[in-house]
């Protein structure tokens, strides 16, 4: 009954946190379903290793299919039944590990150590209480916000749901008092750094105020509610604080994670083979050049959405690199499109100098051209089925790989994972700017996100940016954070925090099939294209390019079912059962307001 919030006891070992932190004994229990608290909290190093453990808890890794449940990502996680009051999915109930923290503020209170050990470890799990929460108050609206370790014997179990206003207040109240307690800003030289610092502090609390005013807490009232002032001064600080602290944005993008403790780093989790690696790489890259096939690949859906070299859409008649139709764009989806694109997607024919790969390698998807691992499509020419119709699409996520891995080395994937970026900063001052009055401060941030990006300033130096409203800088905003977030996680929370998520709902997803043509655009004789492609002399422009649904058979599901009360997820109902007193959401049949009016 997790929600009861028994008492538990911890077991920590700091060696299997894998964490780049000082050096301290590893906890030497007897009985590992249990610790002496007073012999760890009189002891730096033995606190100091309870508050390590609690990072692999709190802030978990990379996550190759985090924006399965957009339009970017292969993959239907959302069906006719998905989301139900029984089930456990997209349900938040965290409290075992709300309890480990807990324990850990009011043991480090008692002040059995010096007052600057003390202080800094208080930061860290202050900082940790209000994380936890937001993310069961962006699942679920209010729930109960409990700030002692509970007695199962002395204590009320059966707590009530704390009402979702005071719980973004007692989130801001902790993050504050984090914020008094850590330092400002732990340099990529320090041993701390991967810990929490103020730089990340402000910057999660102008995220907890950005979604306190956001139109997913306010339906009634969302763009000129009285919150928005509020998440601006935040947003404000926050940026003018990383950037005096040295933050800036990475000049190469695809060097964001690949060269680590960038100057764009505001948190990262830190990762080091081989005590913590990633499945990034493995989950990823074409089965060639991998240990396996690809959990998830990008959709066509998500191909169009990429402006062009001008920042302008394909379908722009006022775009330099104006396309026109799909249709036409899917003949050439490759070209002149915004830099991003190229560094995100691969695509067929596309050069990929994987490590342990011949000079001039061009990785093939087309059937009966590629290896059967990575071939995609129908063609009857090719006197093959492909194996890969129900899960991937023809193309694959380049972005963040390290082509520097052979195929053997894939599974040792352990870049950090950049849970925070000076770019999501920037954008979150560009929204709340955007609704407090301060359209060119909004505008600034996305010119210089552009710029980074590599697009053309264009005449008028606005980088395509349609923004001559509050209403079109707020959907620049929501599509600049589409392409630059892209396979980040961030996708379905914005859609969802902007109640935007009705976009989803019947989405049929899409992969391309890339069948090889003689220069008259006829289709190219099976063997002759074998031969060329077995020297890589296939490029991109040498095919021509269909749409397959994917998956392809009818026989699961073939498309996205959202519906208006997921954006509050239910209560599972055995948490409710257990505590009669918690209350279930409206539209769930219950009566508890999780949004703010």
């Amino acid at each position: 009954m997790t929600h009861l919030i028994k008492t538990i006891s911890l077991t920590f070992l700091l060696a299997a946190t894998g964490m780049s932190f000082p050096s301290c004994d590893t906890l030497d229990i007897e009985n590992l379903t249990d610790y002496d608290a007073n012999s760890v909290w009189s002891d730096e190093k033995l606190a100091s290793a309870y508050v390590t453990h609690l990072y692999a808890n709190v802030f978990g890794n990379w996550s190759y299919g985090a924006d399965q449940n957009s339009e970017q990502l292969s993959g239907i996680p959302f069906y006719e039944g998905t989301i139900t009051l029984v089930g456990d999915s997209y349900k938040k109930w965290t409290y075992s590990l709300v309890r480990q923290i807990n324990e850990a503020i009011q043991e480090l209170e008692k002040d059995q150590l010096s007052e600057n050990a003390k202080n800094k470890l208080l930061g860290q799990v202050y900082f940790m209480r209000a994380y936890v929460y937001m993310q069961m108050v962006i699942y679920h609206g209010g729930v109960p916000y409990i700030t002692v370790p509970q007695d199962k014997d002395k204590d009320d179990l059966y707590v009530k749901r704390t009402p979702t206003i005071e719980c973004f207040r007692l989130m801001i109240e902790d993050i504050d008092k984090a914020i008094s307690y850590l330092p400002e800003k732990n340099l990529s030289s320090s041993a701390d750094y991967g810990r929490i610092d103020q730089c990340f502090a402000k910057a999660y609390k102008a995220k907890i105020l950005l979604y306190k005013a956001s139109p997913q807490f306010n339906p009634k009232n969302p763009y000129t509610n009285k919150y928005w002032e509020e998440a601006y001064l935040a947003a404000k600080e926050a940026y003018e604080f990383a950037v005096a602290h040295g933050a800036a944005l990475t000049s190469e993008y695809e060097n964001i994670w690949l060269e680590e403790k960038g100057p764009e780093v505001i948190f990262a989790v830190i990762n080091t083979n081989p005590d913590k690696v990633a499945t990034w790489d493995a989950a990823l890259r074409p089965q060639t050049l991998s240990r396996n096939r690809p959990q998830t690949t990008p959709t066509w859906n998500f191909v169009k959405c990429f402006p062009m070299k001008d920042g302008k859409q394909f379908d722009d008649p006022t775009g330099k690199y104006y396309v026109g139709s799909e249709d036409k764009l899917l003949q050439c989806f490759w070209k002149n499109r915004d830099p991003r694109f190229e560094k995100s997607i691969l695509y067929n024919g596309n050069l990929y100098p994987v490590a342990g790969t011949q000079s001039g390698y061009r990785q093939y998807t087309a059937l009966g051209i590629a290896s059967p691992d990575d071939a995609y499509g129908t063609n009857p020419d090719a006197n093959t089925t492909s194996i890969n119709m129900e899960v991937t699409t023809g193309l694959y996520v380049r972005k963040a790989t390290d082509l520097s891995l052979t195929q053997d080395k894939v599974i040792t994937y352990d870049r950090d994972h950049v849970l925070m970026r000076f770019a999501e900063v920037m954008m979150i001052y560009a929204e709340v700017a955007n609704e407090a009055g301060h359209s060119d401060v909004s505008i600034e941030m996305l010119k210089q996100i552009r710029k980074r990006a590599g697009i053309e300033a264009g005449e008028d130096k606005l980088y395509g940016l349609n923004v001559g409203s509050k209403e079109e800088i707020r959907t620049a905003i929501l599509d600049e954070r589409n392409i630059e977030f892209c396979f980040e996680g961030h996708r379905f929370w914005d859609l969802r925090r902007t109640r935007n998520m009705m976009q989803l709902n019947k989405l049929h997803k899409y992969g391309v099939e890339a069948i090889a043509i003689n220069p008259d655009g006829t289709d190219m004789d099976m063997s002759v294209a074998k031969e060329k492609a077995a020297q890589f002399g296939l490029v991109p422009d040498d095919f021509r390019y269909v749409t397959h649904s994917v998956p392809l058979n009818d026989v699961g599901e073939r498309e996205f079912y959202i519906k208006e009360s997921f954006y509050f997820f239910p209560i599972q109902q055995v948490k409710i059962d257990e505590n009669p007193n918690l209350e279930q959401n409206l539209d769930w049949g219950g009566t508890f307001n999780p949004a703010l009016e």
